[in-house]
């Protein structure tokens, strides 16, 4: 039976945060569950195309529509194995859903594997789960990390932290780098890792 990973998204989630771990997972056999709190499978989300152009910060473009494929209000955590949040905008507001942050907690009680990227830090630190964690974030999240009690590292663009069951990574270019850790923690092996 393949392993399950519940994936927390909302609207405005990052096209690429979601799109390609989702994609990835799935290509290596897992089953993958992705939720959005008031939302049902096959329903979709809105992506945002996040791309730095010349501004201090990153520039927001729409992107694709991403389809859902489990309903938030049928989630059981225990019966799955491993927890991937995604970042973009979707973090700032879906962290407000109480079931959200019960779901999250749940991996950490548990000792489960989680994966968060980039604005997706802000879930872990909404269910103050990084006390005495070393982790990073896309930076503009790193005060988050402190306050919460963690210790943010600010690391290339294209690195992952792991540490115990969590992996992180700031964003999108650090695809490589999170997945496979996130798949060292599931357990699973590829080409080596």
């Amino acid at each position: 039976m393949a392993k399950k990973i519940l994936m927390l998204a909302g609207d405005f989630v990052e096209d690429y945060e979601v799109m390609v771990p989702f994609q990835a997972l799935l290509a290596v056999g897992f089953d993958v569950h992705a939720v959005c709190p008031g939302k049902k499978a096959g329903e979709t989300v809105a992506t945002a195309v996040h791309d730095f152009i010349g501004f201090q910060t990153y520039a927001e473009l729409r992107g694709h529509n991403f389809i859902l494929t489990a309903s938030f209000d049928q989630v059981n955590p225990s019966g799955y194995d491993g927890l991937y949040i995604c970042g973009g905008r979707a973090p700032e507001y879906i962290r407000l859903d109480p079931k959200v942050i019960e779901y999250t907690k749940h991996f950490f009680e548990a000792n489960k594997p989680v994966a968060a990227i980039c604005h997706g830090i802000q879930i872990l630190t909404a269910a103050d789960v990084v006390k005495g964690r070393t982790l990073t974030a896309y930076p503009a999240v790193g005060p988050d990390i402190v306050r919460a009690g963690g210790n943010w590292k600010d690391i290339p663009v294209n690195e992952a932290i792991t540490e115990g069951n969590l992996t992180t990574s700031p964003a999108w270019p650090g695809h490589p780098a999170i997945l496979k850790a996130f798949f060292k923690l599931l357990g699973v092996t590829i080409g080596g890792v």
